[in-house]
Parts: C-alpha cells; structure tokens; sequence
C-alpha cells in the first residue's frame, strides 16, 4: 500500500506530476505563442483532432452534408494538442479555453466563433434545421441527453481513462472508483436504449453524435483498451445502438476527419474537400 498523501496547506504547480499529458496541463489560461489559423475555402472552420470530443463535429458535418445540406461544407484543421498547438493566439482567440474543437462560422456577414462541443453541435442542428426536433418534449429530451454526455464523459476521461490509461501511477481507490461511476453511466445508456432505438427516441439526433464518440467508442473497444476491464458486453442495447451508428457511412467519414492514430487508410489529417476521403489519407499520401 502506498504512503497515504497528505494536502500541502497551499497547493503549487510541480511540473513534473502530470502523467503523459504534463508538457501540455498548467494552472493557467492565454497563449503561449504567436500563431494565426489557416482558413479555407469553406464557410465553416473548424480546428479539431480525431478526439471524441472531436468527432462529435465532424460526424455532425458529414451527416449534413449526406443529408444534403450543401452549405455545410467545412474545412478541418489538425490541431495537434499534445505539441500545444491549441495555445496559440489565433487558436485562444476562438476558444479562450484552449480545448479542441473550436468552429468559425464564417457563413454570415460577420465570422462567429463557436467553442464546446455540445454548442458546436447545437449551433449546426439550429442553423440547418436538422438533428434537433422542434416539438417541446422531443427537444427537450434530445438536449437533456447531450447534456447528460456533456457532464458525464468526464468521468470516463478524464476519471477512468486517465488514472486506468495514462497516470503514471495506478492506485486501486480511483480506478475503481471511476470504473464504477461509468458502468453506472453505461446501465443508465443501456436501460435508455432498450427502450429506443436511438438515444432520445424514434429519431437520430445530435445526441446520437454526442454519446457515441465516447461510450459507443468505449463498448466497440477504441478507447483505453478497457472493453474487457469493463465488461463492456454486458450492455447490450448499448452494443446494439453502437453497431448501428457505425454502419453509417457519414460516422465512418466522420472518425476518420483529423485522426492523427491507427490503420494509415483511416486517417482523414486534414480535410478540405468531399473528395479528400479518396485521395489524401495518410496511406495515399505515403504513397504518393
């Protein structure tokens, strides 16, 4: 058993404590640099990585797109955060809160800028009229579960995935105490699903797109190898309901949109064009 910590009276940033990610976490907000963000050719701009919390946008924008709403062509930028990209002063100027993904919507007369990825997917849905119902309850449903996904995922991230994946310790008290929190979270998905056939009812929603980045990507085994650790299997409607969006080929498209990890074929780095699909994963490119 490991000495028990003890609070220092006033707590101080040591640098060296943070695990994988401590070249990137301080104690502090702003940019560290000079840096503008590209822009392209598109009315949207989105700066993003091939996180959940990324993907959320980008399976957003090319089920837009499939459902023919043309005006939603986007253009992708990597932003690499494990180098501290998203630190820059053209990054923070669109999101003070340094965090991926940050949208301009450049559609209008005057650029706005859009940060958080439930109010990115919000935005989206509203401006197109799509993935969002307008009846009272039905809305209201939909918005609680994205909202359900905005205040849960951080238990499964930045508790379970962090102290089960990247801490540099393992200690047995938060492991288990994050692992139970998201098999709650799981059976709370699960008893929701078995019930619907999608998160908020009959209908495919932003809610969808929100939940299945993180707990779909949890039960399919893509996130922190824990599938077995969790027991995944058990729930089965979550499975059921995670099979079924990714047999969409907009979420297919959507993960592979500023994935920088895996098969060389799924990476989509950047994206710029409906064609990139075919022509600028990273296996073309490696090829070219």
């Amino acid at each position: 058993m490991a000495d028990e910590y003890t609070p220092p009276k006033v707590w101080t940033w040591d640098k060296a404590s943070g695990g994988q990610f401590s070249n990137i976490n301080r104690p502090i907000a702003g940019a560290t640099h000079e840096k503008d963000l590209p822009v392209g050719k598109h009315p949207f701009q989105l700066y993003s990585l091939g996180t959940p919390n990324g993907v959320k946008v980008t399976i957003m924008f090319e089920e837009l797109l499939a459902a023919g709403h043309k005006d939603a062509e986007y253009d992708a930028w990597l932003i690499r955060i494990g180098e501290g990209e998203q630190f820059g002063s053209g990054f923070v100027e669109v999101n003070p809160n340094s965090k991926i993904p940050a949208l301009l919507d450049r559609s209008g007369d005057k650029p706005v800028r859009v940060f958080e990825s439930g109010a990115i997917l919000m935005h989206l849905a509203e401006k197109f009229g799509a993935f969002l119902p307008t009846e009272t309850a039905a809305r209201a449903e939909t918005l609680s579960w994205l909202f359900w996904q905005m205040g849960s995922a951080p238990f499964l991230g930045g508790g379970f995935g962090h102290f089960y994946a990247y801490a540099p310790e393992k200690y047995e008290y938060p492991i288990n105490r994050y692992a139970m929190e998201v098999k709650r979270q799981l059976d709370v998905l699960d008893r929701q699903l078995a019930e619907n056939e999608f998160v908020s009812g009959s209908d495919y929603t932003i809610a969808d797109m929100a939940i299945f980045p993180w707990y779909g990507g949890l039960v399919k085994g893509w996130s922190y190898n824990a599938a077995e650790f969790l027991s995944v299997h058990e729930y089965k409607n979550v499975v059921r309901w995670a099979d079924l969006l990714y047999a969409r080929p907009a979420v297919q498209r959507g993960r592979m949109v500023n994935r920088t990890s895996g098969d060389p074929s799924s990476q989509l780095r950047e994206r710029h064009d409906a064609g990139d699909f075919e022509t600028r994963t990273q296996d073309k490119i490696a090829a070219e």
